[in-house]
């Protein structure tokens, strides 16, 4: 009696072992099926069910927000995105601009060009879109053949610079008040040097400019008077934030490029905000032949950034203000 109530018991434990097992290998079908479920939800499998490895699907998770990553997924040009990404000056708001770029001009460059061009607008013919100028930016407005300044637009606090430091009469150059203040320390540290730094021109209102431009394109015609002089509104001068410069020993424009004193003001006219404006090989971006006379003020911070990353005030300003 006692063999047969053994019996009984051991069956009764094998019955509830294997309850158990059915229970944890139930358990552990049920939690690895939820994890796939959960992880099906998860964004790391929507951009690799697109086609992305997962190291690219990690590369898109730290350069991308979700809501960026979740719009680009139906494009096709996987390789070209990821590229893209890569590129120190990307906007993501013009992704789609870089692509079609890329697709249209069938080009085999730089992706940093591609980048740079569209960034700054240069992928449009000059002149053939126009922003308005945001004076409240101050130093840090931006005038080219895109943005424009009002007609009536003339800066405030603007002092005349000594003949001293400029030809012509008194009274003909003239810059904002605390753009003159860095130029003098700008002028100083150069006369340091044993440069001596002549402005030929500075400020100029939108009617000068008017005449300058109009007069070019009555003799040039109008292509060649917009590569040697902005259209009324659209001219640097008027922000009186700049000044045409050359020096004593080089007072000819077309000779400054080639004297030491510009090549002291490339080094070190940044510690002071100035930039030189239109620089070698950057035309496709400006729109202007190189200019090593004309400098603008844009502040010391804009400026060390410019000259440390070796961009233009237009690559600038669409990177670290505009986007």
């Amino acid at each position: 009696m006692a063999k047969r109530k053994k019996l009984k018991l051991k069956k009764w434990v094998y019955f509830a072992l294997l309850g158990i097992i059915i229970i944890i290998l139930g358990s552990y079908y049920g939690i690895k099926k939820y994890q796939e479920y959960r992880y099906q939800q998860t964004l790391e499998y929507k951009i690799i069910t697109h086609g992305y490895s997962k190291e690219e699907a990690t590369t898109l998770q730290e350069r991308l927000n979700e809501e960026q990553i979740i719009s680009i997924l139906d494009k096709e040009e996987h390789a070209t995105i990821l590229s893209l990404l890569q590129e120190k000056y990307f906007l993501f708001k013009n992704l789609d601009a870089y692509i079609e770029y890329i697709k249209e001009e069938e080009f085999d460059g730089k992706l940093s060009e591609v980048i740079a061009i569209i960034n700054t607008h240069a992928n449009n013919k000059w002149y053939t879109k126009e922003f308005t100028t945001n004076i409240q930016l101050k130093e840090q407005m931006i005038v080219n053949k895109f943005y424009a300044l009002d007609e009536s637009y003339k800066p405030e606090n603007l002092k005349t610079i000594s003949l001293n430091y400029s030809y012509g009469k008194e009274g003909d150059n003239q810059l904002i008040d605390y753009a003159y203040e860095k130029f003098l320390e700008l002028w100083n540290a150069a006369n340091e040097k044993g440069y001596y730094l002549m402005v030929t021109s500075s400020y100029r209102t939108y009617q000068e400019q008017s005449e300058i431009y109009n007069s070019r394109k009555s003799s040039q015609g109008e292509k060649k008077a917009d590569q040697t002089a902005a259209r009324p509104g659209h001219s640097e001068h008027q922000t009186g934030l700049v000044v045409d410069m050359t020096s004593k020993s080089e007072p000819y424009a077309e000779d400054f490029s080639q004297s030491k004193a510009y090549e002291w003001l490339k080094e070190n006219a940044h510690k002071y905000g100035w930039i030189e404006r239109y620089p070698e090989n950057k035309t496709y971006l400006t729109g202007y032949s190189p200019e090593s006379w004309h400098w603008r003020y844009v502040g010391t911070k804009a400026a060390k950034i410019i000259h440390d990353e070796e961009i233009t005030y237009d690559e600038y300003y669409a990177y670290y203000i505009e986007k």
